[in-house]
């Protein structure tokens, strides 16, 4: 099994889009990489904290392949606009991609130039070593799952 964690704005939608993926085995959504150890949601939504709300995926290989995962990423988010997606604005909804592999780095780079060629503006999604990943609190996880109602900026059919 392989994983990554991805930022890309609100963390409900994001969990929600890759959780029905074939060949992804669970996710779950949390802060990355800032500088407070364990924060709250009230603590990152400060925007003080430096933390991305993000959905940490974990993958099997043999069915869905890091490439694939990623060109799923870029279809749910504008990789142009910075610290927003959506309605949402801070830099807690930012996008990123964060790697704990680091061989993973070249298939990356690799899309993001490839998703460059679309756009005008230059992309801004951070691409970074996991630094750190603390886990949301339990009404955060399968949010949208457990209130399908719920706010979400995610196109679940792209």
């Amino acid at each position: 099994m392989k994983e990554i964690y991805l930022a890309g704005g609100c963390f409900w939608g994001v969990e929600e889009y890759f959780s029905r993926i074939n060949g992804v085995i669970d996710t779950e959504v949390g802060y990355a990489n800032g500088t407070v150890e364990s924060p709250t949601y009230q603590q990152v939504c400060t925007g003080t904290t430096g933390h991305s709300e993000t959905t940490y995926i974990k993958y099997d290989e043999k069915e869905i392949s890091l490439e694939a995962l990623l060109e799923r990423f870029f279809r749910i988010i504008d990789p142009t606009l910075l610290n927003r997606q959506g309605g949402d604005i801070g830099n807690q909804y930012r996008t990123g991609i964060y790697y704990i592999d680091e061989s993973d780095l070249e298939t990356i780079n690799r899309i993001i130039s490839d998703v460059q060629k679309k756009y005008e503006k230059p992309i801004v999604t951070e691409v970074k070593e996991l630094v750190c990943f603390y886990e949301a609190e339990d009404y955060h996880q399968d949010y949208l799952k457990k209130n399908p109602g719920g706010y979400c900026h995610v196109d679940m059919n792209a």
